[in-house]
């Protein structure tokens, strides 16, 4: 099995289910380690809780997952939680759901759509993105052509990631490898050939989904 996804930011939500509070955290974390650490912080910030129910899945491959019902019946609550990061194919993330009973029984059905309602929508709180190849492309031009420039970028397969301004203004951008000879050529048209650029080596960037 291959997982596509991270979370693009840690997030927390709640929902009440027939006055039981579902709090839902998730974060991503680089190993089981890490993993085990958050789903430990989570347990004793909320260590009155009836139940602090996890999942995780490390690893594109996801080789390392785990799934723990914290004391709720086998199979429905810390399975449902994996599989919703399962389907969301999301890896390198863990996920709790803290439970406060509100004084009325769900059933094992009702446990099973409560978890997974908690789970995602944690995730979908969280967002997500994915790994791409790109190209750190340094550009440097008179401010004249600026705006021009940025306007162009809003079309491009490039992101800005910083700005510098002194005399002429520096962008640094992360550019999709196919994309750098465009914006080179747009760059001629557009300043008549007076700016800068330097490439550097293919990294791996982060890119929202």
């Amino acid at each position: 099995m291959e997982q596509k996804y991270m979370n693009y930011k840690s997030a927390e939500t709640e929902i009440v289910i027939k006055k039981s509070r579902f709090l839902s955290f998730i974060k991503r974390t680089e190993s089981e380690e890490e993993a085990k650490a958050f789903i430990a912080e989570i347990k004793k910030e909320h260590k009155t809780a009836t139940h602090n129910c996890s999942a995780y899945i490390i690893g594109k491959s996801a080789l390392i997952q785990k799934a723990d019902d914290d004391g709720e019946p086998q199979g429905t609550a810390g399975v449902p939680i994996l599989e919703v990061l399962k389907k969301e194919e999301l890896y390198n993330a863990a996920v709790v759901v803290t439970r406060y009973f509100g004084g009325i029984k769900l059933g094992a059905g009702g446990l099973i759509r409560a978890y997974s309602k908690g789970a995602s929508s944690a995730v979908k709180e969280a967002g997500k993105v994915v790994e791409v190849p790109v190209v750190p492309l340094t550009v440097t031009l008179d401010y004249t052509f600026t705006s021009k420039f940025e306007h162009y970028l809003e079309t491009a397969e490039a992101a800005i990631v910083s700005q510098n301004y002194t005399d002429k203004v520096s962008y640094v951008l992360h550019v999709k490898e196919k994309g750098v000879d465009a914006i080179v050529n747009t760059l001629k048209e557009i300043t008549s050939n007076s700016f800068d650029y330097e490439e550097g080596a293919i990294i791996i960037a982060e890119e929202t989904v």
